[in-house]
């Protein structure tokens, strides 16, 4: 077996990609290596991919697509696998990010201390969110794009430390869109509906709809869903309406795109991926 390192730091670009000699594996990405960035990549077809350790499914095309979480290390390790046993390891520099601290008052105090009695109804309901997002299929869909799926003032942005009416909460991983209750919500990006639920204890009113390869977009908070689970999506389909259901102190829509469990930002994934016009 032939090893290959390579080290690159990269500032943040839209387009990073890294070739090594002639004859060696190439690499492209595209995205931001930042924390919460989303990147797609593409390799010579046939070729193997892992990120510090994790398998990456790799299409016909030789396209492959990950995510970096809120608190991605300072650098990740890209290993490549040919056809010949070789292998050809880039090692990338991630942005670091600097979350800002929100405060929120108002909510329901159950949702902050929940009684003992709904905690199993949680723990029943976050497992159908962490099975949703175990979906593994094999379209593409998210190299369409992505737009917002409503317009309105940004109220909540990703990886901000939360403290909800005074108690310390888990970070914020979604945008937050302010809305009245049962303005139109619409597909951000195509997709087939995994999860529909009309009342979660924290979320409310929650959709999922899976993009392919483990990317997913969440809607939460809503006050009605309108589509159903196994549903195929086309961009711009009506999905669902605002709500204020859940832990929440308004109408607003909370959107979070993840790459299986990893939680992304929706605001780069807009910036890096947006949907052709």
């Amino acid at each position: 077996m032939l090893l290959r390192s390579l080290f690159i730091c990269l500032r943040p670009v839209v387009l990073l990609i890294g070739l090594l000699p002639m004859g060696a594996i190439s690499l492209e990405l595209k995205g931001e290596l930042v924390q919460g960035g989303l990147l797609i990549g593409r390799v010579s077809p046939g070729e193997q991919v892992e990120v510090m350790g994790r398998s990456i499914k790799v299409d016909d095309r030789g396209l492959f697509v990950f995510g970096l979480g809120r608190d991605a290390p300072a650098e990740i390790r890209l290993t490549l696998t040919n056809g010949d046993d070789e292998v050809t390891t880039y090692r990338y520099a991630v942005a670091h990010r600097v979350y800002r601290e929100q405060r929120v008052e108002g909510v329901p105090q159950q949702t902050v201390t929940p009684p003992p009695d709904v905690l199993e109804r949680i723990r029943r309901e976050a497992e159908l969110v962490r099975e949703a997002r175990t979906v593994d299929d094999r379209r593409t869909d998210f190299l369409s794009g992505f737009v917002k799926p409503l317009d309105g003032p940004i109220t909540g942005v990703y990886g901000s430390r939360r403290v909800y009416n005074g108690t310390p909460g888990s970070p914020h991983y979604g945008l937050d869109i302010a809305a009245p209750t049962g303005t139109d919500v619409f597909a951000p990006a195509p997709g087939v509906v995994t999860l529909v639920h009309h009342d979660m204890f924290y979320s409310g009113g929650t959709l999922l709809i899976d993009h392919g390869y483990g990317v997913s977009s969440t809607f939460i908070h809503l006050n009605e869903v309108l589509v159903e689970n196994g549903q195929r999506i086309l961009p711009g389909d009506l999905i669902a309406r605002v709500g204020a259901t859940g832990r929440a102190t308004g109408p607003h829509l909370d959107w979070r795109i993840n790459w299986f469990d990893v939680r992304l930002d929706p605001a780069l994934v807009l910036e890096h991926f947006p949907a052709a016009k």
